[in-house]
């Protein structure tokens, strides 16, 4: 791994439980270490719980109706499920250039340490989250009123004589598994440039009609759409070799792993020379996947939940093979490790994600 930036980011990495520290002191900790004997744990807990497979026929349902299972998910939990990612500038600064975020100071190579920061909100944390994020959100507030007011003559002048949306954009994002727009309104809030094109898809038309109902859906700056992203994508509102950021968070963990490929080949087609993919996901042994019963694996590392939604957590070796294997340098790839605690019931919760950054060659 050449070239791969590693590190921690020090306004939110700060909290680090030393020895004879009260783990019960805080509801968070950052950049927790794991000993063997707690990586064999975990792994004896996994191996236990795949012992017994979901049946052949009933995974099989679970891929040929993954948009009917996302779909109810989101019918249900509508736009409540998820919180809109204010860490995505200080993690990916790229997709607004003229935003300060806070910036991550990068170790070398032979650092230990680690960057770290929640995905999900849990009644046992929230308040920890929130207060741990209040910077952020505050800068992002100070650049709403401008985001509410960005140029639209300049994007409407944009728009006139375009053969296909977007096309005279200076700066194009695709989201995909846009969900309820966790990404889409954060970066349509801070990047306020008038030749700004966010386009965002999801397997669920749900979830697109979603986005579309958002107050802040502009038709002229963003463009929601259904479309399977392990298929063919001739039916997206771009070209080939016409984006510049894909985005593909916590959601390359819900496609059969046997598909994953085939998403990585299609976001390199039409990525341009230079342009990029974020990633962040899942790792192996984070919490939710050391919950999983038997019978809820479908195969290794990929189980089925309850409402039929399906999910895969990733070691740094495959996110690197997937991505690599057709054409992409890696650029970024850590390990993200937080220790969450319930004060009242005792519990430790460790967190385990991956992300990873990967460009397409000039």
């Amino acid at each position: 791994m050449s070239n791969v930036e590693e590190g921690k980011r020090p306004q939110f990495g700060g909290r680090v439980l030393g020895d004879g520290d009260d783990v019960f002191k805080h509801n968070a900790w950052d950049n927790v270490d794991w000993d063997e004997e707690q990586e064999q744990t975990a792994r004896k807990a996994v191996e236990e719980a795949a012992a017994v497979r979901v049946a052949a026929e009933a995974a099989e349902q679970y891929e040929e109706e993954a948009d009917k299972y996302w779909d109810t998910f989101y019918g249900i939990h509508q736009n409540r499920f998820f919180k809109e990612r204010n860490w995505l500038f200080t993690e990916f600064p790229d997709l607004a250039p003229n935003y300060k975020a806070p910036v991550r100071v990068f170790k070398n190579k032979e650092s230990n340490e680690k960057t770290n920061e929640e995905e999900f909100n849990t009644n046992e944390n929230k308040q920890e989250n929130e207060n741990r994020e209040t910077n952020v959100v505050e800068e992002s507030k100070q650049l709403e009123s401008e985001a509410n007011s960005f140029d639209q003559d300049a994007v409407l002048k944009l728009r006139e004589g375009e053969s296909w949306f977007g096309e005279n954009s200076t700066f194009r994002v695709l989201e995909i598994g846009c969900g309820t727009g966790s990404t889409v309104y954060p970066i349509l809030e801070v990047n306020t440039d008038s030749g700004l094109m966010v386009y965002s898809c999801d397997l669920s038309i749900t979830a697109v009609n979603l986005v579309k109902e958002h107050k802040d859906y502009s038709q002229q700056r963003c463009n929601s759409f259904v479309c399977d992203v392990t298929k063919d994508w001739s039916e997206a509102p771009f070209q080939p070799e016409s984006l510049d950021i894909v985005t593909a968070i916590f959601v390359l963990s819900a496609i059969h792993p046997d598909k994953m490929e085939a998403v990585a080949t299609n976001i390199f087609k039409y990525l341009k020379p230079g342009g990029q993919i974020f990633f962040r996901d899942y790792g192996r042994y984070d919490m939710a996947q050391l919950r999983f019963k038997k019978g809820k694996c479908i195969q290794e590392n990929f189980y089925v939940r309850g409402d039929g939604t399906r999910c895969y957590f990733f070691t740094q070796k495959e996110i690197e093979e997937i991505f690599t294997k057709v054409g992409f340098v890696q650029t970024q790839n850590l390990v993200d490790r937080r220790l969450q605690v319930n004060r009242g019931k005792k519990l430790k919760m460790y967190r385990v994600w991956i992300q990873a950054k990967f460009m397409k060659p000039l």
